[in-house]
């Protein structure tokens, strides 16, 4: 087991002059083979798979025959380098050619600061050609430890001063450039891009102020730095926090890896856009406005319509589940009679304690209490009354919220108020959900379309407060009112009295199709989708709305608790941070955390992920043939009160869990992969 007191890199971790293998996969078996060798992981097959899973998501090879396979891992303990010289050279995709030094960095998964800091040191020096010339001449393994120790640990007196975080005093024709870098894992590429960018305007006489986002922290750029900039930056894979700092500067806009690969074009792309009147800008209308969409970001409408709704989505939750779990509480409190009014119709949620004149006044709970609980069953009833009340009052957040944060994710803090007002409009139309989703889009770009009118300096200050949020909310409101909203309303009507009207092989269908929603990605966007339909026809309060909660909830439920059983039943299988991590699952998947089962599926996701989905369709498909129902959008089995058939419901959430579990082992006992097949041949 390793500490946190040892060297980043020993001798034992490098390899000089070898041949490692035909492929990038060969040289980093070859390479978590040396940290095993060392000590330094107990499951270099684990650490392998989690390597190259960061591979596919781009390729990690650099100019100059340089490569840097990384990944964060629980298969290691403390940050490590493991460093080959190959020969002959391996393709890591670097855009001139194979990689002949390969720096293998593996991170723990809950690395610190000052650890992600050590890494990225590295990184840096790599951009340096004097530190890479070293490494091809070193003679032995010691002197390529020193070369790294040297770079990650450097000695106070040798220690350089910080890069200046603000621009110094330049001549007057002297370009100041803003930079921004992030990739996926901030781990290398941010940091390795920032430092080419600085030796790219060092060489073209420009000063570079960087903000770096990655994993070891990030001090943002102060409002001088910003406003002394004459152009920017934005060099990520990822999206940008708080880019509308930089509104109205012109933009250079690219993934990370162009900055490392092609800095000096950037910064004399930048010097070019500085000088440009058209260039492409960041879009806002004042300084303290988050840009939105522009036409030279890499990012493609599809992706970018997905981010705003899942935005609308994510804020929404959280009115969802607060909401829902407090109507829950009031049902187990004090009934269900508790949402009726006395003449049998469902009763609003504003008015149900202001006609309360006293506690007998309230509904009686539909089970009884022993008779030691007589005193304090009236006070559990107005409990369960008041409960239920905050919930109804949460729940009426979810339409408004979601449409205001699709709004917010187009047009930022100008578009929220347009977009509250759309989804309020929505609910007051009956559009439901599907009102709230149109009227969102549409106040959000009603926002960044008044955002980008030509108004004198004087008047900016006035536009994101008062003019814009004003006449979005005049223009979407108008839009539901006279033209949409009816249609709206119809579609939704229609939506709500097709989930009433589905029996038999319908029903089942659906439940099917959700719950290979709800296993596919785990949290992810498509799961996400099956859970926002789901959640917002709760509104409703039907049959069919409570049947689609039940199946979402179970289906969603079966990976976590899949992975548990079949870690448990099969433990060779799994790796011992596997086996770990299906202890904890048990109690997530019982909670409805999907997310439980996401090691599993990072580490080996051709094989979990479509067992997984087998079972939540199993699991779907019964929920919806045996009717089971469920009042609450959140809690797993911890809710079981507000589930109508409990016992079906567990039925139909163990046969799921088993048939997933049966498949995975399935998988894993007879569909070997490349890398297992090699880890055998070996031993």
């Amino acid at each position: 087991m390793t500490t946190s007191s040892q060297p980043i890199t020993t001798t034992d971790l490098v390899l000089l002059d070898v041949d490692a293998g035909p492929d990038k996969e060969a040289v980093i078996g070859r390479l978590t083979g040396s940290l095993a060798a060392a000590g330094r992981t107990q499951d270099p097959n684990g650490l392998q798979t989690a390597a190259m899973a960061r591979e596919a998501q781009s390729a990690t090879g650099l100019p100059g025959g340089i490569a840097i396979p990384h990944c964060r891992s629980p298969y290691v303990d403390v940050p490590t380098i493991g460093f080959a010289r190959l020969d002959p050279a391996v393709d890591f995709g670097a855009p001139d050619g194979p990689a002949d030094l390969v720096f293998l960095i593996a991170a723990p998964e809950s690395g610190g600061t000052e650890h992600m800091k050590l890494l990225s040191s590295l990184a840096r020096a790599l951009v340096r050609p004097e530190f890479v010339a070293s490494l091809r001449e070193a003679g032995t393994a010691e002197d390529v430890v020193t070369l790294v120790d040297g770079v990650v640990n450097p000695a106070p007196a040798a220690a350089t001063p910080a890069p200046a975080t603000e621009p110094t005093p330049a001549a007057p024709a002297k370009k100041t450039i803003a930079a921004i870098t992030a990739c996926p894992t901030g781990i290398a590429h941010t940091y390795m891009a920032a430092d080419a960018l600085k030796l790219a305007a060092q060489r073209a006489d420009v000063n570079l102020v960087v903000e770096t986002q990655g994993s070891s922290g990030s001090t943002p750029l102060s409002a001088d730095a910003i406003a002394a900039a004459d152009a920017v930056i934005f060099a990520t894979d990822i999206g940008v926090r708080d880019r509308g700092r930089f509104a109205g500067k012109p933009v250079i806009t690219s993934g990370v890896k162009r900055a490392i690969n092609e800095p000096d074009a950037m910064i004399s792309e930048a010097v070019a856009a500085a000088d440009n009147p058209n260039a492409a800008r960041v879009e806002g209308a004042a300084a303290d406005q988050v840009a939105a969409t522009e036409g030279s970001s890499d990012v493609g409408w599809g992706t970018r319509t997905r981010q705003i709704l899942l935005t609308g989505v994510s804020y929404m939750i959280p009115f969802v589940a607060a909401g829902g779990l407090l109507i829950a509480l009031g049902f187990l409190l004090a009934g269900y009679e508790v949402g009726n009014n006395p003449d049998g119709s469902s009763t609003s949620f504003g008015n149900l304690i202001a006609t309360t004149n006293s506690l007998t006044n309230l509904p009686e709970p539909l089970r009884e209490l022993p008779s030691w609980l007589a005193p304090v069953n009236p006070l559990m009833t107005y409990l369960g009354a008041v409960l239920f009340s905050l919930g109804g009052l949460a729940f009426g957040f979810l339409v408004p919220a979601l449409a205001g944060y699709i709004a917010f994710a187009i047009a930022d803090r100008p578009g929220l108020a347009p977009g509250f007002t759309a989804g309020a409009v929505a609910g007051f139309v009956g559009a439901g959900f599907i009102g709230g989703i149109v009227g969102g889009v549409i106040a959000g770009f009603a926002a960044l379309w008044i955002s980008r009118f030509d108004v004198p300096q004087w008047f900016r200050g006035l536009m994101p407060v008062v003019i814009i949020p004003l006449f979005a909310s005049l223009i979407v409101g108008l839009a539901m009112f006279l033209l949409l909203g009816r249609p709206l309303a119809w579609v939704n009507t229609g939506l709500t009295n097709w989930l009433n009207g589905l029996t038999g092989t319908s029903a089942v269908l659906l439940g099917v199709i959700l719950g290979l929603m709800m296993c596919f990605d785990l949290g992810g966007p498509v799961n996400k989708a099956a859970y926002a339909f789901a959640t917002a026809g709760l509104a409703a309060a039907t049959t069919g709305s409570y049947q689609v909660m039940a199946a979402v909830m179970a289906a969603g439920m079966v990976p976590p608790l899949a992975m548990a059983l079949a870690s448990t039943v099969r433990p060779a299988l799994f790796t011992e941070p596997e086996r770990e991590n299906g202890r904890a699952a048990w109690l997530l998947g019982a909670s409805f955390i999907s997310e439980g089962a996401i090691p599993f599926a990072a580490a080996d996701p051709l094989r979990v992920i479509p067992s997984m989905m087998a079972g939540g369709a199993v699991t779907g498909a019964m929920i919806m043939a045996f009717g089971v129902t469920l009042r609450a959008p959140h809690g797993g089995i911890f809710v079981f009160f507000a589930i109508g058939h409990l016992l079906w419901f567990l039925l139909a959430l163990v046969a799921g869990t088993v048939v997933a579990a049966v498949a995975v082992i399935a998988a894993k006992q007879f569909i070997g992969t490349k890398s297992e097949s090699v880890a055998v041949a070996t031993a």
